[in-house]
């Protein structure tokens, strides 16, 4: 079974990038059961979501310690989940930093050095998606950047993945979300 959680702000597209991983899943043939918690998303606030693949899945609740992989659409976002982490999980950071309002008004400090520090415990990748999708051709793909490395650690056929993607992006944004999840997929 893999236990992924998806963590970011409002507007980064975890809705969708939960719903393409999960229909992916479904495609080939896994059990899945995800959940997403949205609602601070109209103001830019955190939102997160889960998903358990296997076999046969019965909650898509994470016990602690046990998720494999965790998908930082924000770095801060990322270092707030880390105790859901086992040790040696996979943790992808998207670079691109949504600061919070006590860091804004310099009230707080943004956590640089916790998140720095989350290379002792895991297998970190950092990845500046928002660039990356750019530079596919749509700003907006920045998530599929992100599923594109995940698919890479997943035992799901790189051609199941693009053929969700297709059936959940506009026509429009086709191209250059299958150009940002290969960036996603090939990258090192």
């Amino acid at each position: 079974m893999k236990n992924i959680m998806v963590a970011g702000v409002g507007g980064q597209g975890l809705v969708l990038a939960t719903k393409i991983m999960a229909e992916a899943a479904l495609k080939a043939g896994l059990d899945v059961k995800t959940n997403d918690v949205v609602g601070l998303s109209q103001r830019g606030g955190m939102v997160w979501g889960s998903a358990r693949i296997g076999k046969e899945v019965h909650s898509p609740n994470i016990p602690v310690g046990e998720a494999d992989i965790l998908l930082g659409m924000e770095p801060l976002e990322a270092l707030r989940w880390k105790g859901l982490l086992r040790k040696g999980a996979i943790v992808v950071i998207n670079e691109k930093r949504t600061y919070p309002s006590s860091v804004l008004l310099e009230q707080a400090e943004y956590p640089e050095k916790e998140i720095g520090d989350l290379e002792q415990d895991y297998v970190v990748i950092r990845v500046d998606a928002v660039r990356e999708a750019k530079e596919a051709g749509n700003i907006k793909a920045a998530n599929t950047v992100v599923l594109g490395i995940l698919a890479r650690h997943m035992d799901i056929d790189r051609e199941v993945w693009e053929e969700v993607l297709l059936e959940n992006v506009p026509p429009k944004a086709m191209d250059a979300n299958i150009k940002a999840f290969n960036i996603g997929y090939e990258y090192q």
